[in-house]
C-alpha cells in the first residue's frame, strides 16, 4: 500500500461539523486503495481515557469519494450523539489491510498487540460557536459586478474634470475617465433584474482620485463623481426593493497618499500620530518611485498605495468603525476584502464578530487568488474569490489534448480543498477587473464562450459575472478589460440575442435547486475523451450537464421533453463546441 499518499488530520477540511449535529469525516489516499472502512463513536464509551478501557467504534464502509489526480478523496458523514468523536480508519488495498491511526499505520496484529496504545484521532467537542455557520442566501445569488466608472453615466453634472465621450472601443489609458456614477446603475436596477441579477459587487466607491478608487481618500465618503451618500442609499433601498443585494469593496490593505492619516506622516514624519499606522523603514518619507527599495510598504511596490499595518489596535478600530458606518448608514448585504491575503488575521476574526453581530447573514469575501484555508475555517471570511475554479475550467480548453478526466480532478480538487459550507457560497467567476476578459481570453470563440458559462453556473457556490458578459463583452488586461458599457446598442436590441442566452443560463440557476446543490457526480459515460459530462443531484431532481469540447459530434440521445438548454444540438446529436443540459 502507498502509505505516502495516504492523509488525514482532525482539523480543517478533513474532520469538521458541518452543523450542529453532523461531523464530516474525509481521507485522502492514493488510487491503490479500494475501500475505506471508518471505526467511529464517543470517546468515553469504554470509561474514561488513561484507564483500562478498550474502546472500539462502530465500524462503517466510506462509500463516497472523487478523483484527484494523483489521490482519491473519500468522505463520509457521522452523526456524534454526544457532540464528540474518537476515531481511525481501516484501509484495504487488494488483500493487504492497514489500520490508520494519528501515529501512523498498523496491521491488524501490530495494533492488537498486548500493552499497544493505540493514538485514534479525535474531534472532542462539536461546540456550536466554532461551526463554520456561511450565510444562505449567497448560494442562491446570481451575481454581478460593476465597474462604476465605466458602467452608466447617469448624471452628467457630476462628470469629473476631463471626462471622455462615452464609448465601446478599445481602452490603453489607465488614467481616463468616462463619467460612470451610481445614478447609471440605479437607472439600470430594471435591466438587471429582468437579466435575473439577485446580488451587485461593486468595485470601490469611495473619495480617491483615481477611476479605480483603489487609492482611497476619505471611506465615509463616496467620490463625487459616483454621486453622494445618499445616492448609495438609494441605490442599495432600490436593489433592495427589486430583489437584488449589495456588496461594496473594501480597501482596508491599504490607503491613498491624501488621506489625512497619510498626509500627516509627510507633514510631520516620526512625530505624527500616524506614524506607526503605516509600514515605515526609512525617514524621511520620500515618494516618486517604486517601493522595491523597502523604505516603506506598500500594495504592489506602488508608492500611491502604502500599506496600512492592519495588526495596530487603532488601525483596526478605525476600520471597523468604517464597516460599522457603511452598514448601518447604507445597508449593505456584504463586504469583499481587496488584497484579502495581506489583512491581519486579528483583525479579520475582530470584523467577522463585529459585522456578524450587526447582521448574522452578513457575507464576508475575502480576495484572495490561492489556497484559503487558513482564512475559512470560520472565524474571518466566508468565502474567497474562486479563482482556482476560473483556472480550472480554462486550462481544459487551453490543453486541447487533455481528456475529460482532467477537467474532472480540477473541479473535484476546487471542492475538496474547503469545508462544504465554504463550497456553499464560494464566488465563482471566469473574470473580473483583474483580469483579460472571458470573450478576449478564448479568442472571440462564442461557443467555448457560452461552455464555460454553463459549466460556472451548474457549479457550487455562488457564481459572478463582470459586467458586459451578458454581451460577450471583449476586452483585453487592465485598462482594456474596463470599457464602458455600450448602452445605445443594447437598447437598439444588437445584442438580444447573447442577452437572451445569458438569461436563460441564469434563468436554470435560479430555477433548479440541483444547480445550486454542493453535489456533483461525472459519470464519463459518453466515450468520446473531449467530451465533459456531469451530473447535480439534490432531493428534488438530477440534472446532467454535457459539453462537447471535441472536434467530433457525438450522439447523446435525449427525450426532448427533458432538454433544458442545449446549443448546437440536433436530433440527439451533439455537435463539436455544443452544449446539452437536461434533467433525469
Amino acid at each position: 500500500m502507498e502509505v505516502a499518499a495516504i492523509y488525514h488530520r482532525s482539523t480543517d477540511q478533513f474532520c469538521y461539523p458541518l452543523n450542529d449535529d453532523e461531523l464530516i469525516i474525509n481521507i485522502q489516499t492514493g488510487y491503490d486503495v479500494d475501500r475505506v472502512f471508518l471505526y467511529e463513536g464517543d470517546p468515553y464509551l469504554a470509561g474514561i481515557m488513561g484507564g483500562k478501557e478498550k474502546w472500539a467504534g462502530e465500524r462503517m464502509e466510506i462509500y463516497y469519494k472523487k478523483r484527484l489526480k494523483n489521490h482519491i478523496w473519500w468522505t463520509t458523514t457521522v452523526r456524534p450523539k454526544y457532540k464528540r468523536s474518537k476515531y481511525y480508519f481501516e484501509l484495504h488495498s487488494g488483500d493487504e489491510v492497514l489500520y490508520y491511526f494519528e501515529d501512523g499505520f498498523y496491521t491488524e496484529e501490530e495494533m492488537n498487540h498486548e500493552g499497544k496504545s493505540l493514538a485514534l484521532f479525535q474531534f472532542p467537542w462539536m461546540n456550536g460557536a466554532d461551526i463554520f455557520r456561511t450565510p444562505d442566501w449567497v448560494n442562491e445569488t446570481i451575481w454581478y459586478q460593476i465597474f462604476p466608472e465605466r458602467f452608466c453615466n447617469g448624471d452628467k453634472s457630476n462628470d469629473p474634470e476631463g471626462v471622455l465621450p462615452w464609448k465601446s472601443e478599445k481602452i490603453t489609458d489607465h488614467r481616463a475617465y468616462y463619467g460612470g456614477d451610481l445614478q447609471g446603475i440605479i437607472d439600470k436596477v430594471p435591466y438587471l433584474r429582468d437579466l435575473g441579477i439577485t446580488g451587485l459587487y461593486l468595485t470601490p466607491i469611495f473619495e480617491a482620485n483615481s477611476n479605480h478608487k483603489y487609492n482611497t481618500k476619505d471611506y465615509r465618503k463616496v467620490d463625487p463623481a459616483f454621486g453622494t451618500n445618499e445616492t448609495l442609499r438609494q441605490l442599495v433601498d432600490i436593489c433592495h426593493g427589486a430583489g437584488i443585494r449589495v456588496m461594496l469593496d473594501g480597501v482596508f490593505n491599504h490607503t491613498g497618499t491624501d488621506i489625512p492619516m497619510w498626509q500627516d506622516v509627510m507633514e510631520k514624519g516620526q512625530d505624527s500620530e500616524y506614524a506607526d499606522w503605516y509600514m515605515i523603514n526609512e525617514w524621511p518619507v520620500t515618494l516618486g518611485h517604486s517601493t522595491k527599495d523597502g523604505r516603506f510598504y506598500s500594495f504592489a511596490f506602488s508608492d500611491q498605495m502604502p500599506k496600512l499595518d492592519t495588526n495596530h489596535p487603532a488601525v483596526q478600530q478605525y476600520l471597523l468603525d468604517i464597516v460599522q458606518f457603511w452598514m448601518e448608514e447604507f445597508d449593505i448585504d456584504g463586504l469583499r476584502l481587496d488584497v484579502g491575503n495581506e489583512i491581519s488575521h486579528r483583525f479579520l476574526k475582530q470584523l467577522r464578530y463585529m459585522t456578524k453581530a450587526k447582521k448574522p447573514d452578513f457575507y464576508l469575501l475575502g480576495e484572495i487568488w490561492h489556497d484559503s484555508m487558513d482564512w475559512l475555517r470560520g472565524d474571518e471570511y466566508d468565502a474567497v474569490m474562486n479563482y482556482p475554479l476560473s483556472t480550472a475550467i480554462n486550462n481544459f480548453w487551453v490543453f486541447d489534448d487533455w481528456k475529460k478526466e482532467e477537467f474532472e480532478y480540477a473541479i473535484n480538487k476546487s471542492f475538496t480543498t474547503y469545508m462544504q459550507q465554504a463550497n456553499d457560497v464560494l464566488f465563482n467567476l471566469l473574470d473580473s477587473h483583474d483580469t483579460d476578459r472571458l470573450m478576449h481570453r478564448l479568442g472571440n470563440d462564442l461557443d467555448v464562450f457560452y461552455q464555460q458559462l454553463a459549466v460556472l453556473y451548474a457549479m457550487p457556490g455562488s457564481p459572478c459575472v463582470f459586467y458586459g458578459t451578458e454581451i460577450a463583452m471583449e476586452g483585453a488586461h487592465d485598462p482594456d478589460c474596463r470599457r464602458c458599457m455600450p448602452w445605445d446598442e443594447i437598447e437598439a436590441g444588437i445584442y438580444d440575442e447573447r442577452i437572451n442566452e445569458l438569461r436563460q443560463l441564469i434563468a436554470l440557476r435560479k430555477q433548479h435547486p440541483a444547480f445550486r446543490s454542493r453535489n456533483f457526480h461525472f459519470p464519463n459515460e459518453v466515450e468520446d475523451p473531449r467530451v465533459i459530462e456531469f451530473m447535480k443531484l439534490c432531493d428534488e431532481e438530477v440534472v446532467r450537464i454535457v459539453l462537447n469540447c471535441g472536434n467530433n459530434a457525438v450522439d447523446v440521445p435525449v427525450d426532448v421533453d427533458k432538454v433544458l438548454y442545449r446549443r448546437k444540438y440536433e436530433q440527439g446529436v451533439l455537435l463539436p463546441k455544443g452544449i446539452l443540459i437536461y434533467s433525469e
